[in-house]
């Protein structure tokens, strides 16, 4: 490990997946008009949580089961995540995926990749005509961001336990930058390469998980 330990907290949709989850569903299940919402969130004109939450809430909660078969058929996994998950157990760094996507497609997809525990991202309630997104992981008062998910709020609520630790991020678009700002690296692809120069913030660009695991041990983590 480096010199005072490292915690990990990678994203999920179009980082450990090669696509973006959400963005597929919306195509497959969504009556049209989800488009724009999708705009308004990159451009933050609205929060991450009211855009995602009204994009949901177009699709029936009759389609859940056809959408975690719809999304365990297509999502494909980016190149050397289960080698890069073996790193990170075999140097005890502790790995989380912090996700703005839904549990009922989340866990499904990693399955015997990640504890449940590691994994954090928002819930879903089938229980009315359409789909209801629950928000356990929100906004901390340091936050006003309405992220749904809030990456920087977890980052806080775990570091009495890595106090010490370097703190790396690993993602690929808007929900990544908040906390990337609060990271000691920084290792972003698409999308976060250009909020990353736009908020000069440092960052290692990637495309496989080979690369991160190359870049972490030429800073002398070594497997």
């Amino acid at each position: 490990m480096t010199k005072n330990g490292s915690v990990i907290f990678c994203d999920f949709d179009g980082t450990v997946t090669e696509k973006d989850n959400i963005v597929a569903i919306m195509e497959e299940f969504s009556p049209d008009g989800w488009q724009p919402i999708v705009k308004d969130i990159l451009n933050e004109t609205i929060s991450i949580r009211e855009g995602v939450g009204r994009m949901f809430s177009r699709i029936s909660s009759e389609k859940k089961q056809e959408i975690i078969e719809f999304v365990l058929t297509r999502s494909k996994i980016r190149d050397g995540f289960q080698e890069f998950v073996d790193f990170t157990k075999a140097e005890n760094i502790p790995l989380y995926i912090v996700s703005g996507g839904i549990d009922f497609f989340v866990f499904p997809v990693l399955e015997n990749k990640i504890k449940r525990e590691n994994i954090i991202c928002n819930a879903s309630d089938f229980s009315g005509d359409t789909i209801k997104i629950l928000w356990p992981n929100a906004c901390d008062d340091l936050c006003t961001n309405d992220c749904g998910c809030c990456k920087p709020s977890v980052i806080r609520r775990l570091k009495h336990q890595y106090e010490d630790a370097e703190k790396i991020v690993i993602g690929d678009s808007i929900t990544d930058l908040q906390a990337s700002k609060l990271a000691d690296s920084v290792f972003a692809r698409d999308y976060l390469i250009e909020k990353c120069e736009e908020n000069q913030i440092p960052y290692t660009p990637f495309e496989t998980f080979h690369d991160i695991i190359h870049a972490l041990e030429k800073r002398g983590v070594r497997s």
